[in-house]
């Protein structure tokens, strides 16, 4: 016996929820977990589906494609073993580079973390630790062409579905946010109002803000303004050092990132548009 997960996306209808489970049911399969929502302004309909049965993936397949092939729908079945392949890039600040890879090790995250690009070589020590490979990949205006062709390399190579931006301190070009459309995820402060540039949490800190916090994207073209995956914010006062917003940040921008990667290893998010839709 063996645990599948299904994940269903098409346009609304009636006899969806019909079509699935009678493919799952000529394959003897137990449904152990299912999620589904319509939305009436997209007009699509998304299904999350976690089942156990003893026949192979590629039966649970045929079975399935066969009964929804009618609903012109992106459907997708894989064994809950088959985890992801995750590629880490970080420049400097290692905090979240570290909690994944804590969570990754503790087997609290269900990745394969392949490795770690990065444009300084300031986490090779920590990266090298646990037995990864470090990839420097150094970035000038005029490298930056070169640099993702050779990450573009690393990620066919090593079969990642999924690149993590830990504090990633560069903007990646149009043309590879759409190349990996849906498969890149970041993480940035999300504070109230927003702060763009050097030291973020000082500025919010001079404004005397009451919240700060953390939102978790897809990367598109448009800078820090993809569809978001997780989000969470944190109380601060008034008696709150610049230090002490920046420390704060810091364990939001951890638990956010990890949330996130935890929900889409789990096939838990799906692209709506420019939103997202989450089963949690």
């Amino acid at each position: 016996m063996a645990n599948y997960i299904l994940t269903l996306k098409c346009a609304d209808g009636p006899g969806i929820i019909h079509a699935i489970t009678t493919g799952l049911l000529d394959v003897s399969a137990n449904i152990l977990e299912q999620e589904q929502y319509s939305d009436t302004d997209s007009g699509l309909f998304f299904l999350r589906t976690r089942f156990e049965t003893s026949e192979e993936l590629e039966t649970v397949l045929a079975s399935a494609a066969a009964h929804t092939h009618h609903l012109d729908a992106s459907l997708r079945i894989r064994r809950e073993s088959d985890i992801p392949r995750v590629l880490i890039m970080v420049s400097q600040y290692d905090h979240c580079l570290v909690d994944l890879l804590y969570r990754w090790r503790i087997h609290e995250l269900p990745v394969d973390i392949v490795g770690v690009v990065s444009n300084h070589e300031t986490c090779r020590e920590i990266t090298e630790s646990h037995g990864l490979p470090f990839d420097y990949l150094p970035l000038t205006p005029e490298s930056k062409s070169v640099q993702e062709a050779r990450l573009l390399e690393i990620v066919e190579q090593r079969g990642v579905g999924l690149v993590v931006l830990a504090r990633y301190m560069q903007i990646l070009s149009d043309d590879f946010c759409r190349g990996m459309a849906g498969r890149v995820i970041n993480i940035h402060h999300s504070l109230l109002p927003g702060f763009k540039g050097a030291k973020p949490y000082h500025q919010a800190y001079a404004r005397g803000v009451k919240l700060i916090g953390a939102t978790a994207h897809f990367v598109t073209g448009d800078l820090d303004e993809g569809p978001i995956i997780e989000q969470q914010v944190a109380r601060v006062t008034h008696a709150d050092t610049a230090d002490a917003l920046a420390e704060i940040g810091r364990d939001v921008e951890r638990l956010v990132l990890a949330r996130a990667v935890h929900l889409f290893a789990e096939d838990r998010v799906f692209l709506n548009n420019k939103r997202t839709v989450v089963f949690g």
